[in-house]
Formats: C-alpha cells, structure tokens, sequence
C-alpha cells in the first residue's frame, strides 16, 4: 500500500512537471539591473567592443524630429557602413549571418548587407522593468510551454529556462498599448514586378500593457488583439479582419472574424492560425509568420540553442519611414541602400515540427534581440529539410514613447524566387501611438461599419 502511495505521489508530481515549469531562483534574478539588463540582456559589450555597453538605450530624439510627429527621422542618418559584406567576401561573414541572409548573398549578386556601428536604442518604461524582475521569480509556462501564468505587464521570462519561454517573451513583447496606421503591403515576383498585395488601415492592440493593469495575466486575458480594414487593390477595398489570442490558446485559441463585402455580413473565420495562407500578403506567408511568429506554439517542439553575435536588421529608420514604396521594391531583394544592418546578441530558438503534427513548415529557427525580444529574423524548411522562406523584421525605436516596433517585416521565398514586404507605413505618415479602442470598437459587429466598398 505504502508503494502505491508512493508511487501515485511520484506520477502526480511528474504530471504537474509537466504542466508547470518553475521560474528562476531569486539568486538567479538578482542579475537584472546588475550584470543583467532590466529585461534579461547582456549589459557588458563584447570582447572586441563591436557590440558596445548597454547604458539606458536612446532616451532623446533627435533635433530633427517635431514633437507629436508619426515621422521618426533616423538618429543615425550620418553614420557610414563600417563593413559591406556581399556575395565575394560572404564567406567571412558565414557564422554571423543567417542561412537566409548567406541565401540571399549567394543568389543575387545585386545583394549587400551594409553592417553600420551597432546602437543599442531599446529602453522600456520603468513600470515594465519594474515587473520583468517579479515576473523572473513568479511567471510560470503551462501546458508544456504552450502557455503561462502569473504575468505582469513586461516581459514573462527575461532569464529563458527554454525555447517556449523565449518566444512567449516574444509574443508579449512591449511595443506600446494601442498602434494606429495606415499602411501597404507588396509582393515582387521573381522577374522583379511589384505588385500591391493589400492597403489598409490596421489598429493593433496589447491589452496587457494598459498603464492602469496591475494584476497578472490570468488563461482566459488577451494578449493581442488586431483589426485590419482593407482599401485595395480593388479585389480586397471593404474586407476586414478582427482576431484575439489568448494567455492559453489551448483553453481559448485565436478567435477571428471577417467581414466580406459581397456577403454583407460578419462571419467567424475559424482558418486564421498557423499555416494557413495570409491573404494580407497575397499567400506569400503564413498567419503565423506575421511579425516573423504570432500565434500558439503547440505544433512545433521549442529549443533554445543559446546567444549568439548575429548581423540582423536593427535600426532601421531610413526604410521603415521612406515615403515611396517603389524605391523599397526592387527586384529580387528590397533595395539595400535604404536597409540597415548591425551586429547584436541573438538569442537562437529552434523549431521542429511535432510528431503527428501538421504544418508547411518542418523546421524553423528564430533569431530573437537580446534587447527588445522582438524576432528580427527566422529561417523556414520544408519537410525535405530545404530552405523554404526566410523572414525579416525592420525594428525601429520609437524614441519619443519609448517602444520598440518592427510590424515591418517581410518574408523571401526561396522556392518562387519571390519576396512580400508587410506594413510599410511610411508612405503614410508613420506609426501613430493611439488611446485605445473602446470595446464596442472592438466587437465583431463594428467591422461591418467601417468594411464598406
């Protein structure tokens, strides 16, 4: 009888292992703010100095941008690169570089990645460091990493014990509270011809990040939540989009609604997750390669490789605020002139698909900054173990709020030779920080007010 007990006690405390993975010791997160940054990075540079000193991040705009503007002139705009790696010299460079970019360096010798002086501008708001170091000791992934609890507004994990851990710390990475803008988004096929695969306007919320919220994140809040009004081409003018997803997608998955102009109604759109075709980008991604990952982690088994000195996109204020999309859209590759890269710590997750799972995807890996825990770039494979497509997000610090963004970013698939660019927004006057929606805004019914050809 006593083996019983013992035994019922043992497999009771592996099930609930598995549900719950404890939080870092506080031995552990007493590191942050001391030889760890308030949101878990390095403070130290690197050995060569190539990578510098964490010291608060950009905390004063530029003389050149007004107060108020969406428009955030580059901080940067004097700088020159300090190495241009291309297609002869990629070699150097191989073990910086992402197979995608190395891809892309290999195929098109109109290819260049300019590597400018490196500038760690990300510094969030006191409240949310604040919060990140209760979170260190107090959050905890359930069901397998798929989900969490005990959250507060900051980031969940700033010590990953994990692959999931790191990209939940993606998934509510800060950004802001409500974003408002308008903005297009192009594919180029293979023989260089651009074409617009959406304009709209597009309203993006975190509700976690309400400055009134106090309380931790329980299974049922939502995290995220987006609604997208589209204006052209012609085919798309008066559809729209409304989707939530939850702190548990497990005990509550991505709820989506459409509206339809031809159909003059508001229906559920149970399809929008994982690797259904976005239609926002003409097929050219998936729902989940939105902002390089969005959405649940239950398909994939995440596996956090470690920090690793990457040239990523970062700071790229000359692109994402350049007010004529033709410029940006050249063949085969955006245009490299207007692109900026620079050498940051990465952090390196990687995804294999489960067993029995279900997706275009095989293999993935995810290119996380240090800094800002946004996904700056990703590489995906088909089920041969090929390249498929490689992804790319454009972050720059909105300085005068004090949030990172990269919601332009932009997929190449290696298979078509074609690449899509999302969100460019600087044709129309920039990211706009906005009050939030009210909730009726926020109902599915309010899509077909405004969804009107």
């Amino acid at each position: 009888m006593k083996f019983v007990k013992s035994l019922l006690a043992t497999t009771l405390a592996l099930a609930v292992a598995g549900t719950a993975h404890a939080a870092v010791s506080p031995d552990q997160a007493a590191r942050l703010g001391i030889t760890l940054t308030g949101v878990g990075a390095e403070k130290a540079g690197n050995a060569d100095g190539s990578i510098p000193a964490y010291t608060g991040g950009l905390t004063t705009p530029p003389a050149s941008f007004q107060k108020g503007s969406s428009m955030r002139p580059d901080p940067f705009e004097a700088e020159k690169p300090r190495v241009v790696i291309t297609g002869k010299n990629a070699a150097q460079f191989a073990d910086k570089l992402t197979v995608s970019t190395q891809e892309l360096l290999k195929r098109f010798p109109s290819f260049r990645v300019d590597v400018y002086p490196t500038h760690r501008t990300v510094a969030l708001p006191q409240r949310l460091l604040d919060n990140t170091a209760k979170n260190a000791v107090g959050t905890k992934s359930l069901e397998g990493g798929v989900a969490l609890e005990n959250a507060l507004p900051g980031v969940p994990f700033p010590i990953p014990n994990d692959g999931n851990e790191a990209m939940w710390n993606h998934l509510l990475r800060y950004q802001g509270h409500a974003i408002n803008t308008k903005f297009d988004s192009w594919n180029v096929d293979s023989s260089g011809h651009a074409s617009l695969a959406t304009s709209g306007n597009v309203y993006l919320e975190y509700p976690l990040y309400d400055p009134a919220r106090t309380t931790a994140a329980n299974e049922s809040d939502i995290f995220f939540k987006t609604k997208f009004y589209y204006q052209g081409p012609a085919r798309r003018a008066g559809e729209a989009i409304l989707l939530q997803d939850a702190v548990n997608p497990l005990k509550q998955p991505r709820r989506a609604w459409q509206y339809l102009p031809g159909q003059r109604r508001v229906k559920l759109a149970p399809d929008i997750a994982y690797d259904t075709p976005n239609p926002g980008s003409a097929g050219g991604s998936t729902y989940d390669d939105s902002w390089v990952f969005a959405g649940a982690m239950d398909r994939f088994d995440f596996k956090l490789v470690g920090k690793k000195e990457m040239v990523v996109p970062y700071n790229t204020y000359k692109l994402n605020y350049h007010e004529k999309a033709a410029d940006i859209t050249t063949p085969n590759h955006i245009n490299p002139d207007l692109a900026r890269w620079e050498l940051h710590r990465v952090w390196v997750v990687e995804a294999t698909l489960k067993p029995g799972k279900r997706h275009i995807y095989n293999k993935r890996t995810f290119y996380l900054d240090e800094d800002s825990w946004i996904a700056l770039a990703s590489d995906e494979y088909d089920a041969r173990g090929q390249l498929y497509r490689g992804a790319f997000a454009h972050m720059a610090y909105s300085y005068d709020v004090q949030a990172p963004n990269a919601d332009n970013h932009m997929f190449y698939d290696f298979v078509s030779g074609s690449y899509t660019i999302l969100g460019l927004y600087g044709p129309y006057g920039g990211i706009k920080y906005i009050e939030p929606l009210s909730k009726a805004q926020w109902a599915p019914e309010s899509l077909a007010g405004t969804g009107i050809r």
